[in-house]
């Protein structure tokens, strides 16, 4: 048989186009993307991409700014304030009482020290002496008590509730006692037991290698009553004058004091703060924690130290001179801090605590039913309330 030929393929012409593979179609998702791309504006060479949520870091950096910036104005205004009403009080400390066969023109001047006669003796050794003694003590029990607040980070850990106060006092019952005419003996007594107190309550509250702020309140009120005690000893063995004399200092007044207390008084509060204003960083790190502050840089141990003893040295070196004024320290801080709030107390809670004395001076002196009682009395009316409310009120907050 003859062979078929194969199908030949039919020829195509030279001048025909190849045929194009088919492109799949894009969906409705991908054209809509493609659009908003090409809708987007391109970000400029060399300028990095904003991450998300970089909006909202720099709107919430912008409220703390303001907010910061608002809480030094009130500081600020509050500060102001404070020193109007401290200004008010020395003019009604100073012009109260009567000012008799001293002509007005005198008056002034004799606060400096530029007359002689009745006005020098009136104003100058008595009257101002008083009011800046009054001034100064308080603002460095203020002082003092803020610092152990913040440091502990309990209310009720102050000078003369942990019984500072009272060893300082003890210290200078002492001297006062048994060798009065020792220059400057009242305050290095006073610090000396002021430091030893302070050795014995941190020693004796220490559990677990910390100091337990409640083991350390109830250890300082144990450590008062021996002080108490021990100042109780020697009055049986003092005369009838240094006893009238020791009580009147130990229930806390200004009356009496001359130039030189005024003199310790401003040169402790200078030394004070310009001490305390460096520490003020340091206890706001230590606040979030040892640990946390130690890795922002601060060194916990020292400030701790630092801040102990100059909380001791400024009650103790206030209570020299006037005796321990009773719950200063305790609310000058914890006022402070309601109206500034904690890391703004330390700077508010001198001059609040000045005001606090001065004012009870001026109503020891010349308020309607009590006057003349020591300074001492009112302040323990004013703040032994609120130490009773403040204990109800950890109460309280414990057993919720």
């Amino acid at each position: 048989m003859p062979r078929q030929a194969a199908p030949t393929r039919a020829a195509v012409p030279a001048s025909a186009p190849e045929p194009k593979a088919t492109e799949p179609k894009a969906t409705d998702a991908e054209a809509s993307e493609s659009k908003a791309a090409g809708a987007r504006p391109a970000i400029p060479a060399g300028r990095p991409h904003e991450a998300p949520g970089t909006s909202s870091v720099a709107a919430t950096a912008a409220l703390l700014r303001r907010a910061h910036r608002s809480a030094r104005r009130r500081t600020a205004l509050l500060v102001a304030v404070l020193v109007a009403v401290l200004i008010g009080l020395l003019l009604a400390s100073v012009l109260l009482g009567g000012l008799r066969n001293i002509p007005a023109s005198d008056v002034l001047p004799a606060a400096f020290g530029q007359r002689t006669g009745l006005a020098d003796y009136v104003i100058h050794r008595i009257r101002m002496p008083r009011a800046l003694a009054a001034l100064l003590a308080g603002a460095l029990f203020g002082l003092s008590g803020a610092l152990y607040q913040r440091l502990i980070r309990n209310p009720l850990a102050t000078p003369d509730i942990v019984g500072i106060s009272a060893g300082a006092g003890a210290g200078a019952v002492t001297v006062l006692i048994l060798a009065p005419a020792i220059p400057y003996g009242v305050e290095g007594a006073a610090l000396a037991g002021s430091f030893l107190l302070v050795g014995a309550v941190l020693l004796l509250s220490r559990r677990g290698g910390r100091v337990d702020t409640f083991r350390l309140v109830l250890i300082g009120i144990g450590m008062a009553a021996v002080c108490t005690a021990y100042v109780n000893y020697l009055f049986s063995m003092a005369g009838q004058h240094s006893i009238a004399q020791v009580t009147r200092w130990l229930v806390g007044s200004v009356s009496g004091v001359t130039w030189d207390g005024v003199t310790t008084l401003a040169v402790a509060f200078a030394v004070c703060a310009l001490c305390a204003a460096p520490l003020g960083r340091a206890l706001g790190a230590m606040s979030l924690g040892d640990q946390l502050a130690a890795g922002l840089g601060t060194r916990v141990s020292a400030a701790r130290t630092a801040a102990l003893l100059l909380g001791a040295a400024a009650a103790a070196l206030a209570t020299s001179v006037t005796g321990p004024i009773g719950f200063v320290s305790l609310v000058s801080g914890p006022i402070a801090a309601r109206l500034v709030g904690a890391d703004r107390a330390l700077l508010l809670a001198a001059p609040i605590g000045a005001v606090i004395v001065l004012g009870s001076d001026v109503l020891a002196q010349h308020g309607p039913l009590i006057s003349p009682v020591p300074t001492g009395v009112l302040t323990a009316l004013i703040g032994a309330p609120y130490f009773v409310w403040l204990i109800l009120r950890r109460r309280q907050g414990a057993s919720s």
